[in-house]
């Protein structure tokens, strides 16, 4: 299967070449790890997920590493100011090891939640490459693309002719101030640090002996030094969310292309923000919403996938309660259509192909989920041809339809409380009846009435 995908470097649709045949390398843009990740920062992992799974169901061996942001992430993104781990730290009177641990296994269970793969997926911790950072540091100082101040060593962007190529960045606009530096002693607006001494009068918890002298890495190198490690100095597919582009990932590809003198990645892939009512999505705004904040609300972390691929990943979604309710409420009735169709059943050949060209043009998800829904209305397909081809799109989308018709346990107490109910429904008590539905409803479950009796599912 050719697959074709939108590449930011070269703006166009491009049928993807891998650089070693029958293998695809991609590196993915893991969270820093001082906050929780929130809902519009899941969509990048969920695209991450999608790519994966396509090159897959296509016969790729995917190599696969989503990197962990444990020191050196400055606040604002910039070169001045408090680095997040550090700061969070500070503020929760707990070890900056304690911070990133724990909202490292917060991200995990997130993954989790979404069903998004990890089996085989790498996730190097920055505070773990220390020595490969500091090493490309030293080749970029051998070819002369850096300088020090009196914070740190930097790379002198002018050095890099094709710096801002990424996006096709206007550098004029940002030298004339679209980003607003403190620090004078830069060469450029657009030069970035590599390592930052740390301050005489602060002590820091995560610093570490450098050529230079005691200090931490910059934020920008950690991915340029992680990625070529596990990938090769130069690979296939590097994603992240659009704001990456303008600095993070074309200061990767400067200062990794310096170092290498090849080109560092094939194929760039961005997904558009989660934007709410005023604006994007933000951990430093009034409009943090997690995933947990869905499932307290009795929202399916699945059934906010469902929502993200009901639409293109270059495609801005608006967040509210009320698009993510009816999604779920799609996503619902899709379980329940495909639960009551027969197994033993043959992939149709016609709506494979169909499936197949969508999801390999540039990863149309939102017309293989419609696919779905005309399958199941198709009545020239059997029930059972039904079933096993909309479990083989699952492949593809990940919304766990694999597990429809495995029975929920119930538990003994719901069981002996859905036949007293009965008892009272054949005695025509109707207020028990309800009453006796409702408790079950608030411990969980939910009881169906049939033509053949009744039926409980887990909420």
């Amino acid at each position: 299967m050719t697959i074709k995908i939108f590449n930011t470097l070269t703006n166009k649709k491009e049928t993807f070449k891998p650089v070693k045949e029958g293998l695809m390398g991609m590196y993915n843009c893991g969270p820093t790890v001082y906050n929780y990740a929130h809902i519009g920062n899941l969509r990048a992992y969920v695209l991450a997920d999608t790519i994966r799974r396509a090159f897959e169901y296509a016969g790729y061996e995917v190599k696969q590493v989503i990197n962990i942001t444990d020191v050196g992430h400055i606040v604002a993104d910039l070169d001045t100011g408090d680095d997040k781990i550090e700061k969070a730290a500070r503020l929760a009177r707990k070890t900056a090891t304690e911070i990133s641990t724990f909202y490292t296994e917060a991200f995990f269970r997130d993954l989790e939640a979404l069903n998004i793969k990890t089996a085989g997926t790498i996730f190097p911790k920055a505070t773990d490459h220390i020595p490969e950072q500091i090493s490309l540091i030293e080749q970029l100082k051998k070819k002369g693309y850096t300088y020090k101040t009196s914070d740190g060593i930097y790379y002198d962007t002018s050095k890099f002719p094709d710096y801002g190529k990424l996006g096709n960045i206007n550098i004029k606009g940002l030298k004339e101030g679209a980003r607003v530096e403190t620090n004078q002693e830069k060469k450029n607006a657009t030069d970035f640090a590599l390592w930052k001494f740390s301050k005489p009068q602060e002590k820091r918890q995560q610093e570490w002996p450098s050529p230079w002298g005691i200090g931490f890495p910059g934020w920008h190198i950690e991915c340029s030094a992680m990625s070529m490690k596990y990938l090769g100095q130069t690979f296939d597919i590097h994603t992240g969310g659009i704001d990456h582009i303008p600095v993070h990932h074309n200061n990767e590809i400067a200062q990794s292309e310096a170092a290498t003198g090849k080109q560092y990645v094939d194929y760039w892939l961005h997904n558009a923000f989660i934007n709410v009512a005023g604006g994007k999505m933000a951990k430093s705004e009034d409009n943090f919403i997690r995933l947990e904040t869905l499932t307290d609300k009795n929202i399916d972390p699945l059934a906010y996938r469902y929502w993200l691929l009901g639409a293109h990943y270059r495609t801005p979604m608006l967040f509210s309660f009320e698009a993510l309710e009816g999604a779920q409420n799609a996503y619902v009735r899709l379980k329940n259509a495909i639960d009551i169709l027969p197994v033993g059943g043959s992939i149709s050949e016609l709506y494979k192909k169909q499936y197949e060209e969508k999801i390999k043009d540039d990863l149309d998800t939102p017309g293989v989920l419609a696919l779905i829904w005309q399958i199941l209305k198709d009545e020239s397909v059997n029930s059972a041809d039904k079933k096993a081809t909309i479990l083989d799109i699952d492949k593809l989308l990940g919304l766990r339809l694999d597990m429809i018709g495995v029975a929920d346990v119930i538990p003994d107490e719901i069981n002996s409380m859905a036949q007293d109910r009965e008892e009272a429904r054949k005695n025509k008590d109707w207020a028990k009846a309800d009453e006796i539905r409702k408790s079950i409803e608030e411990k969980g479950y939910v009881l169906n009435d049939t033509e053949k009796g009744y039926s409980i599912k887990k909420k």
